[in-house]
């Protein structure tokens, strides 16, 4: 005869068999469907020879793991079932200590495997950081700001954003700052910059420089992001690195040393040369954060001189189309959170609470002017020739 109790316990355990075997189940599939293989952001696809470097460090390790997890997890289920309670039967097993053989065993070989996961993980460190043999990398400095990335390349004289072009087979120097170069002493919060398919994640720290090096084998698209809690728009801070032919990146970088391909200025250097640019100059004020005259001034805002080269805007957010730059520069920020509450409700906006662009459709306690959909497509039909 089975009592109540007996009865709901057995009725019991075969539905949490079932419920553990729908959990796994659901697991497997779920992993069957994606699509990391091609996601742009696999790290165990290395595609140059900093993430190789990682790789090769990453597998020896994550079997040392593996075999250290199965070990101990069978000790668990060994443990468990073989000290389980079994009513009426008194089962505690033996009790030992001071065991020297044991103490000695799990500390030794706990610190052997420490030690051999230890050396090479060091080495790679280093290597990692060792900078390139001189005049043989492309140095680029790179930018962390609320919330994209700016891309400054030195010796050519170029400024850009969202997308870093780097040529392929060629070691690129990376300089890490968090500070605005035209705002002396005026540094951003903490970022970190990751290519996972490229390279490892370096942070990106106010008042100090770091340094990276990545290095693209085959020309594609690598896709990274900010690997840092940075704010209201931290995981909206894209970007992409964009890896050419050495011939195909040469000719970049002569496009972008060109000026903007529809003057923003008339030949005094001040005016105005048409109704958009009016419209971008004088009653929206835009040039107060966007340079759209000089590809080698650094700006507040990403520099726009050559907007139209690029295939994604936003810190690589949004793809650089008709529609979707219109409706950017009506209203940013229902595109992309940038603004607190406190920096909309605030007259005049709370310092360091205002980041990004504003919204033009309705007037800002600040007094911004209202933008009509006519002016924002006159304004972004500009933009899309500056090739």
């Amino acid at each position: 005869m089975i009592g109540r109790g007996g009865l709901r316990h057995l009725t019991t355990r075969p539905k949490r068999w079932a419920a553990l075997a729908l959990v796994v189940g659901s697991t497997l599939i779920l992993g069957a469907c994606s699509d990391a293989q091609n996601n742009g952001q696999n790290p165990l696809r290395p595609n140059g020879p900093a993430a190789e470097k990682i790789d090769n460090l990453f597998v020896p390790i994550f079997w040392i793991a593996v075999t250290v997890g199965v070990f101990v997890l069978a000790g668990v289920v060994f443990v468990a079932f073989r000290y389980r309670y079994r009513e009426g039967k008194n089962e505690n097993p033996k009790q030992i200590h001071g065991s020297t053989p044991l103490e000695i065993g799990w500390t030794i070989i706990p610190a052997v495997l420490l030690a051999i996961i230890a050396v090479p993980t060091i080495k790679t460190i280093f290597d990692l950081q060792e900078a390139p043999a001189a005049g043989t990398a492309l140095e680029v400095t790179v930018v962390g700001k609320q919330w994209w990335w700016e891309f400054k390349y030195k010796e050519a004289k170029v400024v850009t954003a969202d997308e870093l072009v780097i040529p392929t087979g060629t070691p690129v120097r990376i300089r890490l700052s968090s500070c605005e170069d035209t705002l002396p002493g005026e540094c951003n919060v903490i970022h970190s910059f990751w290519v996972p398919e490229l390279a490892g994640k370096t942070d990106v720290v106010p008042g100090r420089d770091n340094h990276m090096n990545i290095e693209a084998d085959d020309p594609g698209t690598y896709l990274g992001q900010c690997a840092e809690y940075c704010g209201l728009s931290h995981a909206n801070m894209r970007f992409r690195v964009i890896a050419k032919t050495r011939a195909d990146f040469d000719q970049w970088i002569e496009e972008q040393q060109q000026g903007p391909a529809v003057p923003f200025v008339e030949s005094d250097g001040s005016t105005p040369a048409g109704p958009a640019q009016e419209l971008i100059a004088t009653k929206f004020a835009c040039t107060n954060c966007h340079e759209l005259n000089d590809p080698a001034q650094a700006s507040y805002g990403p520099n726009l001189v050559h907007l139209a080269s690029r295939t994604t805007f936003a810190s690589g957010y949004y793809q650089l189309t008709r529609s979707n730059l219109i409706d950017w520069v009506l209203n940013a920020p229902s595109m992309i959170p940038m603004q607190s509450k406190v920096c909309r409700e605030t007259t005049p906006a709370a310092d360091n609470e205002c980041v990004g662009m504003p919204s033009f459709t309705e007037d800002t306690p600040a007094g911004d002017p209202v933008m009509t959909r006519a002016e924002a497509e006159q304004i972004a039909d500009y933009l899309l020739e500056l090739k």
